[in-house]
């Protein structure tokens, strides 16, 4: 059975203060990056004190044990980095969430090279939890080129002492939990013909709710732009809410997820998955 999905045309800061306290199990969203490109005009709705504002009402409608995906990067104004991500993983602890884990999304390829610096080709997945998170589905699917042999060798002890390695004389499994650092086609699930300047790439969204969520929970994204994080908890069985301020990328989300939500109902209804392969 397909999973219930809200969507919202409107402001994130207005409608989410309709969404309930701690409701929230998920968040995977990926907001304005100060003003690396233009969103039909409308940066100048995007700046610290929105974003302010957003993770602190992130935190007052995520679940205890929730855990909120934030994907950034920062604009280089003037031959400096801006350093604004920073400034918001330390502004979402001082609101009280853990920063639970720091992972990077490595793309293949570059969008603004330059002639003074290494060419940037990564993004930061900030992990924020509140409190411990409740779930942890890691992926198991890097695989291990010690595979068939056993666990050996030494752990270190704070005081000197050498102990034996965690399942020393265990065979070693063919794949082990994924690293932090995940490498993902910025275009992975998306089609050429989704007019968004930004396309999300689906992988990230998709591997993020499996791992952070279970079937059933609600998953959200304040800044919904074309649709991907819905698709991605439609495939997977999530409730979802999105929202999204202009009406041109609400439309193409709302079509989007339609037919993600229309082809779970179908593979609901004939016993099949419905999560892409990554």
């Amino acid at each position: 059975m397909g999973a219930i999905q809200m969507l919202h045309l409107g402001d994130c800061l207005d409608v989410m203060h309709g969404i309930p306290d701690g409701s929230v199990d998920l968040t995977v969203t990926s907001p304005p990056y100060d003003n690396l490109r233009t969103y039909n005009g409308n940066n100048d709705q995007w700046g610290e004190r929105v974003w302010r504002a957003v993770i602190a009402d992130l935190y007052r409608v995520t679940a205890d044990g929730g855990v909120v995906v934030w994907v950034v990067a920062d604009a280089t104004i003037k031959g400096s980095e801006t350093g604004t991500s920073f400034k918001q993983a330390l502004w979402a602890m001082e609101c009280g969430f853990r920063l639970h884990d720091t992972m990077i999304y490595k793309k293949d390829a570059i969008s603004f090279p330059d002639k003074n610096r290494y060419q940037h080709c990564f993004e930061y997945m900030f992990i924020f939890s509140k409190s411990k998170p409740k779930t942890t589905n890691l992926l198991q699917d890097r695989k291990n080129i010690s595979f068939g042999r056993k666990v050996s060798g030494t752990n270190r002890r704070s005081n000197g002492q050498t102990i034996k390695a965690s399942g020393y004389g265990q065979n070693i499994k063919q794949f082990g939990c994924r690293w932090s650092v995940w490498d993902i086609s910025s275009d992975k699930g998306n089609t050429k013909e989704i007019k968004h300047p930004a396309k999300f790439p689906l992988q990230i969204a998709t591997d993020h709710i499996l791992s952070w969520s279970n079937p059933g929970d609600t998953v959200l994204d304040p800044f919904l732009g074309s649709g991907t994080t819905g698709v991605a908890a439609a495939n997977t069985g999530r409730r979802f809410i999105g929202i999204e301020r202009d009406p041109d990328y609400f439309a193409i989300a709302q079509a989007r997820i339609g037919a993600a939500q229309a082809d779970a109902l179908a593979a609901a209804s004939e016993g099949q998955p419905n999560v892409p392969p990554p």
